[in-house]
């Protein structure tokens, strides 16, 4: 369920900055379309760090508790 939340997320962010920045290219402004997309890149980044973050606590979990047992 969440790797399809996540990649619904991360291709949502990937066409609406796709567009602004296609928008803005067509408008002549290029410094400001580079920083869209920058700016996107980084809100992808944050989002698949959080998942990665999520992945390893449930993975050192699981191993934890064999340990324990």
């Amino acid at each position: 369920m969440f790797d399809v939340l996540l990649l619904f997320q991360v291709a949502g962010i990937g066409i609406i900055v796709a567009m602004l920045s296609a928008l803005l290219k067509q408008m002549g402004k290029d410094d400001l379309s580079q920083w869209v997309t920058l700016i996107g890149f980084i809100i992808v980044l944050v989002i698949v760090i959080d998942y990665l973050s999520q992945l390893f606590q449930q993975i050192r979990s699981v191993f934890l508790f064999q340990i324990l047992m």
